[in-house]
């Protein structure tokens, strides 16, 4: 299974809809919050499959506000992320995903890409197409599942470049998260 992922488009889809044309192969793609109807808008346009989680510009304020994706490498939880506080750490996700049986958690809410390997359970944030933060450049994810594996990359769009693929960026620390949050969410 071939998964399209992005997050925090706040609105915007036209980066969105670019980046589908590169990788129309995919099964489904995932949109991981800010906001919620840009997925439904996503599905209608491009009449792939799309799931997509509630953020917290959507109003969400319920713990229950994630979804499990059920894939051949096993159960994938879906989350935006603020009600989970992943701009300070990631416990709290990797605790409520492992405790539901997933094998991987996707969340967005950081604007900044984060793939992790924690011994077999996996972290995935694609970043922000629209709104990147720290100088970046917009992002989203590709992951691939087959029974017994999950593989993820992070790619970076250029509206001048062509498409390239680059590695995660390392997680920068608590203080340095806290000032770059500039939109206070």
């Amino acid at each position: 299974m071939k998964l399209l992922v992005i997050s925090d488009t706040h609105g915007d889809i036209v980066e969105a809809k670019a980046v589908y044309q590169q990788h129309k192969d995919v099964t489904t793609i995932i949109h991981l919050g800010d906001y919620e109807r840009d997925g439904w808008r996503l599905e209608n346009d491009l009449c792939v499959p799309v799931v997509s989680v509630k953020g917290n510009l959507d109003g969400s304020h319920s713990n229950e506000d994630y979804k499990i994706h059920n894939t051949e490498f096993g159960k994938l939880f879906l989350t935006h992320g603020h009600m989970e506080a992943v701009k300070y750490d990631t416990n709290n996700l990797i605790y409520k995903a492992s405790s539901l049986g997933c094998k991987a958690a996707l969340f967005g809410h950081t604007h900044i890409p984060v793939y992790e390997d924690f011994g077999g359970f996996y972290l995935f944030n694609p970043g922000s197409l629209s709104l990147p933060r720290n100088g970046r450049r917009g992002s989203y994810g590709i992951i691939h599942t087959e029974p017994e594996q999950f593989s993820a990359t992070i790619l970076y769009w250029d509206k001048s470049e062509p498409l390239r693929e680059a590695g995660a960026e390392v997680k920068s620390g608590f203080l340095r998260r806290m000032f770059n949050d500039s939109d206070g969410q």
